[in-house]
């Protein structure tokens, strides 16, 4: 028998997969389709302090390796969400993580706040890809100092683990995993979309109608691993892998490279069942691999790094 729990901080988890963060809306998503108590976690879909109506139309576009969007957060209100949005969680035994998003600090410790009250939270992701208005508009997650500073802010502010979901659109990626690492993180989320743009050459306008949106899906796989890895040799954090994950082989890629847990996103575009599909494949492929137990894969690869490999 091969073994897939996980435990990481606040998260109990059957398996090590879960839905990344906006593509499983706040639980209401695919509800048809999933039995949720077989997930590893639920991560909601970001969430700020007042509602927001997010970018103009349109905000997603199909590519053949992936996607681009520019959302923009859309999102009721943090109020609403626990309200409203999270009784319908409570019946299933499946750790819940709340993401939080804000233009401010203080909006990122608030809402953090809010969702800490809910006793259906298990851990808080902080989405520092937003832009910090009070700077000018410079995203939050490529300032270290930035970073480190709204990590403590929340830690000091919640009772739940938090995990930091770092932006791959930066120069060093290591540096800004330190800056959470610094700040208390409990765990970091990477990567988030790549900063992308496409056009559409009969009206020659930009294909989303923020201009810029993020590249999600199997394009960005390869950077994914790439960053996990580096960040992976420097931190002393577990990690959630995400970006471009379609298969049970991408999946143990990720831990190859270093990830503790796995969030799959553009691929349940393609297939809404895909979560499904690779809990069903990963125990099979683990045994084909010779691989008895996740948590026994984590500490090699670990071992591996300590000692150069």
């Amino acid at each position: 028998m091969t073994d897939m729990t996980i435990s990481l901080p606040g998260l109990s988890m059957k398996n090590p997969i879960m839905p990344a963060s906006g593509t499983f809306g706040f639980g209401e998503l695919y509800h048809d389709l999933y039995d949720y108590n077989s997930l590893g976690a639920i991560v909601l879909k970001s969430t700020t302090l007042n509602p927001r109506i997010g970018n103009p139309d349109p905000k997603y576009h199909p590519l053949k390796n992936g996607a681009l969007n520019a959302v923009g957060l859309k999102n009721p209100g943090v109020d609403k969400v626990v309200s409203e949005k999270l009784p319908s969680l409570a019946r299933f035994s499946t750790p819940v993580i709340g993401s939080v998003a804000g233009e401010t600090e203080e909006e990122f410790v608030e809402v953090a706040k809010k969702l800490n009250q809910s006793d259906i939270i298990s851990a808080i992701e902080l989405n520092v890809s937003c832009p910090n208005v009070k700077e000018g508009g410079l995203t939050f997650g490529v300032d270290p100092v930035s970073v480190e500073r709204i990590t403590r802010r929340v830690k000091q502010a919640v009772t739940v683990p938090v995990y930091v979901k770092l932006t791959p659109n930066v120069t060093n990626i290591v540096t800004i995993a330190k800056a959470a690492e610094a700040g208390g993180a409990d765990g970091l989320s990477l990567i988030n979309t790549v900063l992308s743009m496409n056009f559409d050459v009969t009206t020659r306008k930009p294909v989303l109608g923020n201009t810029m949106g993020g590249l999600s899906g199997e394009g960005i796989f390869p950077i994914a691993v790439r960053m996990i890895y580096q960040v992976s040799n420097d931190v002393n954090l577990p990690i959630i892998g995400m970006g471009g994950v379609q298969t049970a082989d991408d999946v143990i890629q990720m831990f190859l490279a270093g990830a503790s847990a796995v969030a799959i996103g553009t691929a349940t575009y393609k297939n809404p069942v895909v979560m499904n599909d690779i809990i069903a494949q990963l125990p099979k492929r683990m045994k084909e691999l010779g691989m008895e137990s996740l948590e026994e894969l984590i500490k090699e690869v670990k071992e591996g790094k300590r000692h150069g490999q």
